[in-house]
């Protein structure tokens, strides 16, 4: 009998670095890299190609990039870079002139032509296809789904329109079809992502699609709305406070959406905001905020914050530390300010010294760790819904996420007697115990 001898998939390693939105792009490549007959390579020995997609936002992510692209020449010697900091090949170039090809971000097609130029895919009826959801660089359970591209803020201390340009929205029929296939794949949780959600749809005029039967426009409270019908959870980020994110609020309190807002607010003193760039209306958002709360009690808040802008004096910084008192945000993540090549900020008078910079970073952080432990506590008692992430089968324990806790940003739920439970599983928890930042609970 003959027998056929299958050819070896050309073999791909992959770095991929920077914000959720570049983890899609990476998922998106190895999906198109995976269909076309690519094999996956978990280190740099077993690859024919290693493709690193980089990231450019601030200048400590760009030589964290290139410190990636460094190595993967030095252990790989084959290497396709792509992603944000791919606008800049010169300086890749210059400083390894070896690399393959340089491509830009969203240039989807382009990576993966250099992908296939490095190595030649091998083609048989007899290999694997690809799986319909795609190829997915996050667990099982939970998705990131990116509605649009690029931003038409012009905020003084950000590049990413210079690198990814203005918006643009996917149209909504395609959003909820993918998002459809990744629920049947077994996605639990639908992390709703983009540089600006709230300004989903603006560039086509809200057009409609027909979906199942319907028309859905392409706005931010009818894609969340519809989302919320395909029974996973929908965790909606980067939502810029505009009037019409009072809509979103009811579905919150109907279940459709997570009671959860990840909004960017980068600071609250009306000069620095002005400095920014960036809408200065902070006594306005206190009472919206205050209102939402009225309408979904258990609303969680999570921002982050820019500390040491140029300009920042100390009245500002009070002012910011006032305010946060005041918001009483659940989850708070802050930064300090660091010039980007490119950015209109660097040009702005009165630089804070690092040491003053690093003083308020410090005191925002402990402001933000107490209202935290506050918060928590006061859920030690109660019967919460946590997805499971991870399980120790030693111990016996395990880890997930309340509907308060995005992915890898946010805190963790930490489970005792929770053998039995699978990744992936959402189990009502009691809560026991708790610290500045996680829960600690068991099974109910």
């Amino acid at each position: 009998m003959e027998t056929t001898t299958l050819p070896r998939p050309p073999r791909v390693g992959l770095v991929s670095l920077g914000c959720p939105k570049a983890l899609v792009d990476s998922e998106r490549i190895i999906t198109k890299l995976r269909a076309d007959g690519y094999q996956m390579s978990p280190d740099y020995a077993g690859a024919d190609v290693v493709l690193v997609n980089t990231c450019g936002f601030l200048d400590s992510a760009k030589e964290e990039s290139l410190e990636a692209i460094g190595e993967a020449i030095a252990e790989n010697g084959r290497v396709v870079v792509t992603g944000c900091m791919g606008n800049e090949a010169d300086v890749i170039r210059k400083r390894f002139p070896d690399v393959l090809a340089v491509t830009g971000p969203q240039q989807y097609e382009e990576v993966v032509s250099a992908v296939h130029d490095a190595a030649p895919a091998a083609t048989s009826p007899y290999l694997d296809l690809v799986p319909e959801a795609g190829l997915k660089l996050t667990p099982r359970h939970y998705s990131y789904l990116k509605i649009s591209e690029g931003c038409n803020h012009r905020c003084s201390f950000c590049i990413i329109p210079s690198i990814r340009g203005d918006l643009v929205s996917r149209r909504p029929d395609a959003i909820l079809r993918e998002a459809e296939k990744l629920v049947e794949a077994g996605t639990k949780e639908l992390l709703v992502i983009s540089q600006d959600t709230s300004a989903y749809g603006v560039d086509i005029r809200h057009q409609p699609r027909v979906w199942k039967g319907e028309e859905v426009r392409a706005h931010m409270t009818d894609l969340a709305r519809e989302l919320g019908k395909l029974g996973a959870w929908v965790r909606l980020h980067y939502v810029y406070p505009y009037p019409h994110v009072d809509q979103v609020i009811p579905l919150m309190a109907e279940g459709l959406v997570l009671p959860y807002l990840d909004i960017p607010f980068q600071h609250a003193s009306p000069k620095v905001l002005r400095s920014m760039k960036r809408p200065a209306n902070e006594a306005k958002v206190l009472e919206r905020l205050k209102n939402w709360r009225s309408i979904v009690p258990d609303m969680a808040l999570r921002s982050s914050f820019v500390v040491g802008f140029p300009g920042e004096t100390d009245e500002d910084f009070q002012y910011l530390l006032n305010w946060l008192e005041e918001a009483q945000l659940d989850r708070v993540g802050a930064f300090k300010f660091e010039p980007v090549s490119g950015a209109a900020a660097n040009a702005l008078p009165d630089p804070v010294p690092e040491e003053v910079k690093q003083e308020r970073y410090e005191r925002v952080m402990a402001l933000s760790a107490r209202i935290s432990a506050g918060k928590l506590e006061a859920k030690i008692g109660k019967t919460l819904d946590v997805l499971i992430d991870t399980i120790d089968p030693e111990s016996g324990g395990a880890t997930g996420r309340s509907k308060a806790d995005a992915p890898e940003i946010d805190g963790e739920v930490h489970l005792r007697d929770a053998g039995h439970l699978s990744q992936g599983d959402i189990v009502s928890v009691h809560i026991e115990d708790s610290d500045e930042h996680d829960l600690f609970g068991v099974p109910a």
